[in-house]
């Protein structure tokens, strides 16, 4: 039953939580205990509506897809197959202008096909592409920005860790949620490579031209080539991360195996394919407890967010929220717009699946009401979030790439700045894709 003062203390307790600096999954258990206490008055239901609600996130194999997907990337990452690839396609593309960003851009494409995190992509290429950017005499925001810029598409192409939270929170299936993102992810990369390049056009310095081209016309040394990639390696880890991207995420979509079923293989061949590349015991370990310690923080939140979600039901905050904008006389474009702006701004200060354990049970019955599709909905909502690990102060991806270059001389403020033009694509990306969904539902309405 609906109470003005009872959704008032949820939202102000909720937020000053949050502020407070309390994890965001203990904000959510606490102002979902006392949100349905206020609701029932018996502390005996709060016990009750708590261990079923964990009974069924336990039982739940859903759940499962997170950390093996991530694992899956993990092994990948530590295989040391994507060094091979980016050698590979550094070479391809030595004739374009700012190759090692271009490089860095499809990079990121590939291996956000195996990796369920963006922060994933940001480590992997900040120790790999970086080094032999700073060889080359590029700028260093500009090489820093493409990084953490492209990195991005790691939570947009699948198979995302964001995606598969939207669809347990949705209650949508992950498959189509996964194909939804293939287009826009590569809509995304069409628009960085574009940029990337004309910036290495109209700006020489950024990649370090003016400089060879003047050590070139002294007759000093040659200019740098792209190092030398083993064709027989390149072609093993293409092979090898192309079968395990189809063999999955094809799996997945024409129904051979449900999306848990599908990680778990994944997981399983990635790791045979990372013990012949050469990963032992101690990467090994070193891989399962990397991605222990970034699933289990998610899979408590998803928990919380599960108790979270039936509190909104109890007091009716969503139905309320939902009347109050349908209501409102404004355009269905306007609330949309204020939901991307609320997105922005908690961007700002926490993380992207804290956003959407917070949002979405809200934003997404909004939306549906609204009359938008709830697929390309999805996609517009991920992009809003993933941009968040672009914004200051926060900006988990920036924060991520400056600790793994590990260069005193580069601030995470030249990182930021440099990371406006990739935020302003998504933004791009995100109008594109509200004017035509189809952007996003094509492949799923082909294969579905």
């Amino acid at each position: 039953m609906f109470d003005v003062n009872t959704v008032v203390v949820i939202i102000v307790m909720l937020l000053g939580l949050v502020l407070l600096g309390v994890h965001v999954a203990v904000a959510l258990g606490i102002t979902s205990v006392v949100g349905i206490y206020l609701v029932t008055g018996k502390f005996q239901i709060v016990e009750r509506m708590l261990a079923s609600t964990a009974a069924e996130a336990l039982r739940d194999f859903t759940f499962a897809v997170i950390p093996l997907f991530m694992l899956m990337g993990e092994f990948i990452a530590r295989s040391g197959a994507i060094t091979d690839i980016y050698a590979a396609i550094n070479r391809g593309v030595r004739r374009l202008p700012g190759r090692l960003t271009v490089a860095t851009v499809i990079g990121n494409t590939i291996f956000s096909f195996v990796t369920g995190v963006s922060i994933a992509s940001a480590a992997a290429f900040s120790r790999i592409a970086y080094p032999e950017m700073r060889a080359l005499g590029y700028h260093k925001g500009f090489a820093l920005g493409s990084i953490a810029g492209s990195s991005c598409l790691g939570m947009l192409i699948p198979p995302s860790v964001l995606m598969i939270v939207w669809g347990i929170l949705t209650e949508q299936s992950i498959g189509r949620l996964f194909l939804a993102g293939i287009l826009p992810g590569f809509l995304l990369a069409v628009l960085f490579l574009i940029y990337v390049v004309t910036t290495a056009i109209l700006w020489p310095q950024a990649t370090g031209e003016h400089r060879r081209k003047e050590t070139a016309e002294d007759g000093a040394a040659a200019q740098p080539q792209p190092p030398e990639a083993d064709g027989l390696k390149v072609l093993g880890s293409f092979a090898g991360i192309g079968f395990i991207i189809v063999g999955v995420l094809g799996g997945i979509w024409f129904g051979i195996f449900t999306p848990t079923e599908g990680a778990g293989a994944g997981a399983a061949v990635a790791l045979l394919f990372a013990i012949v590349k050469g990963m032992r015991g101690r990467e090994l370990l070193a891989a399962i407890f990397s991605v222990g310690k970034t699933a289990a923080p998610i899979l408590i939140l998803l928990l919380m967010a599960a108790l979270y979600s039936r509190t909104l039901a109890m007091t009716g905050v969503t139905s309320a929220i939902q009347n109050f904008f349908l209501d409102s006389g404004l355009s269905p474009y306007v609330i949309l717009a204020l939901m991307v702006v609320v997105w922005f701004l908690l961007g700002m200060v926490i993380d992207s699946i804290s956003i959407m354990l917070l949002t979405v049970p809200i934003f997404e019955p909004l939306a549906a009401a609204l009359g938008f599709d709830r697929i390309s909905f999805a996609v517009v909502g991920i992009l809003a979030i993933e941009a968040g690990l672009l914004t200051p102060p926060f900006g988990l991806l920036v924060y991520t790439v400056k600790a793994a270059i590990a260069d005193p001389d580069v601030g995470v403020r030249e990182i930021f700045r440099y990371s406006i033009p990739y935020w302003i694509i998504m933004l791009i990306g995100m109008v594109s894709i509200v004017a035509v969904p189809g952007i996003a539902n094509y492949l799923p309405n082909k294969l579905f």
